[in-house]
């Protein structure tokens, strides 16, 4: 047994002892320690900035680009907004634990209802975002699901710190078992894939970054029968349609550029090809006010290609011609990830034909695709953006998604 198994399967080990009273925690003391989360944040904030300014040197030495060290930073304004949204998940009600769907079918005095039942434990892997730390660890406690947590090394020094001064001790703070969230403290590549094959100890595991590794975790995952929420792949499309304003396009190019190295960016635009010599003009003077370059026809390179993974070029979109809003939005199923995608135009027809052609899990008229964000959609910090084409949780997954469906008959 390899030193990344054995670590992972402590981790394993540890949550799944604490699983089962934290299924039975009352919902005053899951948000108590929700609560206790967001004031250790903003107490023990210089602590963790001190961490995440040595991971950022470490991954300027190691020369990321810019757009890895954005997801990689944390300063006082985005710690502030980490707390900020786990005070407001305190708030959010829980589902209700048991609905009664009717009387049993053909089977007179027998009840049926539907409960929502914790997974148990679930793991996390994730690459240079210590606020996903935070996310997916508030997410599990708030699903009352344990949780073994993965990160990169860029990222190794931010998530320590936050599970030490943060998360271990506002569990022990509300009288939680502290081993019901684990980190796996090792640099080791390896421990990424050991999280995906552990189906006894950690059934479900949530799976963010770039997109092929994460999609040889999801293969491998399959392989060793553990099922996986995995967000690989990201890449807005904004389309401009002929009726298009052109102040509206530069507010919403600007609007969904604001950050170059998330997934939900602006990363193709498409121009409806009878108005592309009138827009064209008002798209590349947008993204030159952003500093970002546009990559034209003809291109050397997918129009799906996700520059915010692109290191050194996260500052680049594509542009390319649509023949209309079902064009652009077939363009945009069969090239892009189907993250999310929005249609520039005052005319409502032309929005529904978007609108109704598009299969991604955010379709947006005229609001910036960086809206597809478990907070700013449904008002709860998100473990990750799912969008694979089946049943289940689809968008950005949140606490109420990560429970297991169970159905109980009972005497009427």
């Amino acid at each position: 047994m390899s030193d990344a198994e054995k670590l992972v399967a402590a981790c394993g080990e540890e949550a799944s002892r604490a699983a089962g009273g934290l299924a039975a925690a009352p919902d005053g003391v899951i948000d108590g320690a929700l609560r206790g989360i967001a004031a250790l944040l903003t107490g023990q904030a210089p602590a963790i900035l001190e961490a995440n300014a040595a991971d950022i040197e470490r991954g300027e030495a190691d020369g990321l680009g810019p757009g890895l060290l954005d997801r990689l930073r944390l300063d006082e304004a985005r710690i502030a907004a980490m707390a900020r949204q786990i005070g407001l998940l305190a708030d959010v009600p829980f589902p209700p634990a048991s609905v009664f769907l009717g009387e049993l079918p053909g089977s007179a005095g027998l009840r049926l209802a539907e409960r929502r039942v914790p997974v148990g434990v679930v793991g996390a892997n994730f690459e240079a975002r210590p606020n996903v730390t935070v996310d997916v660890a508030s997410q599990l406690l708030k699903s009352r699901n344990a949780g073994v947590l993965r990160t990169g090394a860029a990222a190794l020094a931010s998530a320590s710190a936050l599970f030490d001064r943060v998360l271990t001790p506002a569990l022990g703070d509300a009288g939680l078992d502290t081993g019901a969230l684990r980190l796996v403290r090792t640099a080791d590549r390896e421990a990424a894939v050991e999280l995906v094959r552990q189906p006894r100890l950690i059934p479900l595991v949530i799976l963010r970054g770039s997109g092929d590794s994460t999609r040889e975790l999801a293969a491998e995952a399959a392989r060793r029968g553990v099922r996986t929420l995995a967000h690989a792949d990201g890449g807005a499309v904004l389309y401009v349609d002929r009726a298009a304003d052109q102040a509206e396009v530069t507010r919403l190019v600007t609007e969904s550029l604001d950050r170059l190295g998330v997934c939900n960016r602006l990363n193709l635009l498409l121009i409806c090809s009878g108005s592309w010599d009138a827009m064209l003009p008002t798209a590349l003077d947008a993204l030159r006010a952003m500093e970002v370059t546009a990559s034209l026809p003809p291109h050397d390179h997918p129009l799906g290609h996700e520059w915010a993974l692109d290191s050194g070029r996260e500052a680049t979109v594509t542009i390319a011609p649509a023949d209309g809003p079902a064009a652009a939005a077939g363009i945009a199923n069969a090239e892009t990830s189907g993250l999310a995608a929005c249609v520039v135009t005052p005319d409502p027809a032309a929005a529904r034909a978007f609108i109704d052609a598009y299969r991604g899990t955010g379709a947006f008229w005229n609001a910036t695709p960086r809206l597809l964000d478990g907070f700013r959609l449904r008002g709860v910090p998100e473990t990750g953006i799912n969008v694979d084409h089946v049943p289940g949780p689809r968008g950005p997954v949140t606490f109420a998604d990560l429970c297991l469906r169970q159905y109980v008959v009972t005497p009427a």
